[in-house]
């Protein structure tokens, strides 16, 4: 059997001391999660985070920093490999159709999210408000993506 894990993006964007999240079913569970997904091929892990929090939330943001890279071995057997950025808000446009599955996208307190009910899709989505928390910042300069021509 052939192991093959899955490469994500996840984006961490705080406006006005929250945090944009989306809201989503799982398993029949409505859970939370940053805004999140896999990379498409032939794009960079920095465009497939601004391209999949686009596409969940409606919001356009600009990528800042990178929180990070997360490995999670999922209840379903799948591990994911997930590279988190943090971003700036920059608009909304409310006419965006979100992805099939997200119920909407939400900005919730830090405080909402740590408590011990919040419904977290894995323990990587308070991992890395944690984590950002903390101040953990590297720079998105250490990120290269080959392209051929």
């Amino acid at each position: 059997m052939t192991w093959l894990p899955h490469s994500t993006v996840a984006t961490v964007v705080e406006k006005d001391g929250c945090f944009l999240m989306v809201e989503e079913t799982e398993n029949g569970q409505v859970v939370f999660n940053q805004p999140a997904g896999h990379l498409d091929e032939g794009e960079t892990l920095l465009e497939a985070a601004v391209r999949e929090t686009f596409e969940e939330t409606g919001w356009h943001v600009t990528l800042t920093d990178f929180l990070g890279t997360y490995v999670y071995k999922a209840p379903n057997n799948i591990t994911y490999i997930r590279h988190c950025f943090v971003a700036n808000a920059e608009s909304h446009d409310p006419d965006q159709p979100l992805d099939d599955g997200i119920l909407g996208a939400h900005w919730l307190s830090a405080d909402s999210i740590m408590a011990a009910d919040f419904q977290a899709r894995s323990p990587l989505v308070v991992k890395a408000i944690q984590d950002y928390q903390a101040g953990v910042r590297l720079p998105l300069s250490s990120f290269y993506h080959h392209v051929t021509t």
